[in-house]
């Protein structure tokens, strides 16, 4: 059957808009020598699988622009957060991949050339490598880290105004943080790295995840920001902005919802330390997930915004009226020594 026989699987004018304009902008791109290139991302997995993460942009070989892109702090300098935003991504591309040195199978990126893959592959625990190629471009390798089995306890954090104080939620100050400034003037929260540190000191093995509903685009700046600031090495899942075939704009609430779930049913035994923020949905969203999977939740962390903070976040959530509905223990400071301090009493940090 054509589109026209099913309209609601056409893409809305603005998606087929950005369709033609790619198409033009990726004409040009390859007319100046560009070629599908990989940038890896941080990825997770069990002994049985692995989520493999990246993007494929269309970059220039052997040249600085690649660098931009790095997760790893010593190949970049400064970069401006709109030159991340420009970059051209690669759609539908054929991506191999090899665990170890080893090839395991071929996935293909999405429409916005994102990589988000389950691989099949047997690894035992802690962190291995996996190298991905896009065509006969270079090849570019990625961390993912194999969770224990015997780990019980694992850490689910926000990143906006949670471990980095960027008060994103309003337009102008999002587009000032994200397009113009320098990665490097992008403050930390105090304590957040100490406090994330002893939470997996104190939980030998525990999973890190960083769940934001920031682009992909900005992935490899946070990555650096994350090893700047010591917080401990863990995958980003974020989204993809702009238009999809039924809707303008894509829902960071559900994203934020789809992963949750997704983490609970991958692994069934951990109970999460939920670490978010009051400036909004966060405590919305760790509400309902503690009520729908009580069993997967340890605690939830949530730091408090100061005035300022608060302001320029469109104000505080009301969640925490409701927070002891579930039974799960809800702890709120506004730093991280503070939280430290009251998880330790929960035990959950020695």
């Amino acid at each position: 059957m054509t589109a026209q026989e099913h309209p609601d699987t056409r893409p809305r004018l603005a998606a087929r808009f950005e369709d033609w304009t790619h198409v033009r902008r990726a004409k040009r791109a390859i007319a100046r020598g560009k070629l599908p290139s990989v940038i890896p991302y941080i990825g997770y997995g069990t002994t049985e699988w692995v989520r493999v993460l990246g993007r494929v942009l269309y970059l220039r070989p052997d040249s600085r622009e690649h660098t931009r892109f790095r997760p790893d702090v010593a190949a970049v300098s400064r970069v401006r957060g709109w030159r991340t935003f420009t970059s051209l991504y690669a759609p539908h591309q054929p991506v191999r991949i090899l665990v170890d040195g080893e090839p395991v199978t071929e996935v293909i990126a999405d429409r916005g050339g994102v990589i988000d893959s389950l691989v099949r592959v047997r690894l035992t625990p802690g962190w291995h490598t996996v190298t991905l190629q896009a065509g006969e471009g270079e090849t570019a390798d990625a961390p993912v880290n194999i969770v224990d089995p015997a780990a019980s306890i694992g850490v689910i954090s926000d990143v906006d105004d949670t471990i980095v104080r960027t008060a994103l939620p309003k337009p102008f100050v999002a587009a000032w943080n994200s397009f113009v400034l320098d990665e490097h003037a992008r403050a930390a929260t105090p304590g957040m790295a100490v406090m994330l540190d002893h939470l997996v000191a104190g939980n030998p093995g525990a999973p890190v995840i960083y769940l934001s509903t920031g682009a992909w685009n900005a992935a490899p700046a946070l990555s650096r920001f994350l090893e700047r600031n010591l917080y401990p090495m863990g995958p980003l899942l974020l989204t993809d902005w702009g238009p999809t075939h039924d809707r303008w704009f894509r829902s960071g609430r559900e994203h934020k919802q789809r992963e949750l779930k997704r983490l609970a049913e991958e692994f069934p035994d951990i109970k999460w330390v939920l670490i978010g923020d009051d400036g909004q949905h966060d405590e919305a969203l760790y509400h309902e997930f503690a009520m729908a999977h009580p069993d997967n939740v340890a605690a939830v962390a949530i730091r408090q915004l100061t005035v300022g903070e608060a302001v320029l976040a469109g104000g505080r959530s009301k969640a925490r009226l409701h927070r002891s509905a579930s039974g799960v223990p809800w702890v709120y400071g506004p730093d991280g020594a503070t939280l430290r301090e009251a998880l330790r009493k929960l035990g959950l940090i020695r």
